[in-house]
């Protein structure tokens, strides 16, 4: 029987004072399938929330300043899937060097040992078996290898060394047992915390029942001004390569959704233009005196 339950979808929760916008947060899982028409309502809601055009790879010059960008790793190639590794760069690609699929100014990283794309539901990474996770979107799936952590930073699409920001990311999650199993939280430039997010499972709490086949999203954006620079995912009990055994959750992630990055101010840019503000009415000022 198809279960679809949305926990908060398009809703806004305080996380600050009654004077401060709130974060959005847009949140489903489902028994249903891939195919499950409440579960992909909430998903296209947080679209539009983002801004809801979707910016092509490769799309954009200048830079992009509205829109999202999504990655579904079905077009990762046989050389960077299981069992090779998956590079966290792969996604923030440089405009005219690498091909358009791979500018999407996104890097991943994990205190762990690396990343793996799988299109087989990671049976060749642990001991699971083909029915243990579905594809979202067929038919590749990721995850980080040595810890269940992976940190996502942004750069401006086709500019690696430019520092970017967004005002929000979703992530379609595979068999999420019960609920803050997985968790998404988001920071901003300086390293401050703009809240910390538990994702849906399918029980409320571990109990030992597996959820196999079932999907869980989340998606949270940021109204007030706030800019993300870094989200940290929290998938599972353990890295996807780790011994899973009791009441630990093995979880997958399949399609990303972010808005589209923008470049990160010059801290010295800022600088300069108070400085040359000030400078202007400094000269401004002694002129005036001295036509008194």
């Amino acid at each position: 029987m198809n279960k679809t339950r949305i926990l908060l979808a398009g809703v806004a929760l305080s996380m600050a004072s009654l004077a401060e916008a709130v974060p959005l947060i847009h949140s489903a899982v489902t028994t249903g399938g891939a195919a499950d028409a409440a579960f992909n309502a909430v998903i296209n809601s947080f679209r539009s929330t983002l801004g809801g055009a979707l910016n092509a790879p490769g799309a954009c010059a200048p830079p992009c300043t509205s829109g999202r960008r999504e990655i579904n790793w079905d077009a990762v190639p046989v050389g960077f899937s299981s069992p090779n590794a998956f590079p966290g760069d792969f996604f923030n690609g440089t405009t005219g060097v690498q091909p358009n699929g791979r500018i999407r100014g996104a890097t991943f990283t994990t205190p762990g040992t690396g990343f793996r794309v799988s299109a087989s539901e990671f049976s060749d990474e642990a001991a699971f078996g083909p029915g243990e996770f579905d594809a979202f979107s067929q038919a590749r799936m990721f995850a980080s290898l040595g810890s269940n952590i992976t940190d996502v930073t942004f750069s401006l699409p086709g500019s690696p060394g430019v520092a970017a920001t967004v005002r929000g990311m979703g992530i379609v999650f595979s068999d999420v047992d019960y609920t803050g199993s997985a968790s998404l939280e988001f920071f901003d430039a300086g390293g401050g915390s703009l809240g910390l997010f538990d994702v849906a499972g399918v029980f409320p709490a571990a109990d030992g029942r597996n959820s196999q086949g079932s999907f869980s999203f989340l998606g949270v954006s940021f109204d007030a001004g706030e800019r993300v620079a870094r989200v940290r995912i929290v998938s599972g009990s353990h890295g996807i390569d780790g011994n899973y055994v009791g009441l630990d959750d093995a979880v997958v992630m399949d399609d990303f959704i972010y808005a589209e990055p923008q470049a990160v101010p010059e801290p010295l840019t800022s600088i300069l233009l108070g400085a040359g503000l000030t400078g202007l009415f400094v000269s401004h000022r002694r002129r005036a005196l001295m036509t008194r």
